[in-house]
């Protein structure tokens, strides 16, 4: 009996944590039970905002996978690891949290509707912790999906500072671009900060020596993603345009009646991700 595929998912955000409902928090949220559904083993994580009550949502701290500290520019952040279930789905939703980072905070900006100045170091927290965690987990998946901006991030690290790493030396990298972008660019010094062993000059100089806004961070995730998908009726224009000249497989977005169908719409783009994958094995 062959064993089950594996999909990795790194959402921003993810329906019912987050209090507002939209298109791509339902999509995050309907994904990982559609894939368990058809025989999938799954894996989720989104970031622990503070935003999200740990009580009401019946989060708890896992021990044994917390305790590492992550080093952003000489800093150490230790990495809190929480989880809780979504019992109507029969999945978990594993949170990366971080005191200074996320858990005093709200979601992307605070509550006069300003973007935190330290979202760069909460993107390259967030991606580095979802990471570290899987290799503790000693979980191997065939297909990660990176949804969100604040997901943007792993594909470099994967395809590059983990590259050697036989947890992800054949998965299959998606990102989901959607319609939620940042306005506050990162610092100049971004592409120094986020560096770690195995990244080079070359692997970030598009987004090197200048302010970083939304569009150079998602073009540095469509360049080492091996799959786009077209989440929302409208993503950056200029983004996708680079996408295209990739050659790399898109999903264009498709109206469907409900979430449900744009879950299965992904799963058929998977199959063929797969498929391809297994033909050059």
């Amino acid at each position: 009996m062959k064993e089950p595929k594996r999909i990795l998912f790194i959402s921003q955000e993810i329906n019912p944590y987050l209090a507002e409902e939209n298109p791509i928090r339902q999509l995050n949220r309907q994904l990982p039970e559609y894939f368990q559904g058809h025989g999938y083993e799954t894996r989720t994580f989104m970031p622990k905002f503070g935003e999200i009550n740990e009580r009401r949502n019946q989060l708890h701290e896992v021990i044994r996978l917390s305790g590492m500290n992550l080093i952003i520019e000489d800093s150490d952040h230790p990495l809190l690891i929480k989880v809780a279930s979504i019992q109507s789905a029969r999945i978990q939703i594993y949170f990366i949290d971080n005191d200074d980072l996320f858990h005093r905070r709200k979601g992307v900006m605070d509550e006069h509707g300003t973007e935190y100045a330290d979202n760069d170091d909460r993107v390259i927290f967030f991606a580095r912790g979802v990471i570290e965690t899987v290799k503790k987990l000693r979980w191997t998946p065939d297909i990660i999906v990176c949804s969100g901006w604040m997901s943007a991030l792993a594909p470099l690290y994967l395809k590059k500072a983990y590259n050697d790493e036989p947890f992800f030396a054949n998965s299959k990298i998606v990102l989901m671009l959607d319609d939620n972008e940042y306005q506050k660019p990162f610092p100049t010094k971004f592409a120094d900060k986020l560096r770690i062993e195995g990244i080079s000059n070359t692997d970030v100089r598009g987004i090197a020596d200048f302010p970083v806004g939304y569009e150079e961070l998602m073009r540095l995730a469509v360049d080492f993603s091996d799959a786009i998908v077209y989440a929302t009726p409208k993503v950056n224009q200029r983004v996708a345009n680079y996408a295209e000249t990739k050659g790399k497989p898109i999903l264009p977005y498709e109206a469907v009646e409900d979430v449900v169908a744009a879950a299965k719409k992904q799963w058929e783009f998977y199959q063929q991700l797969l498929g391809a994958k297994e033909e050059n094995d």
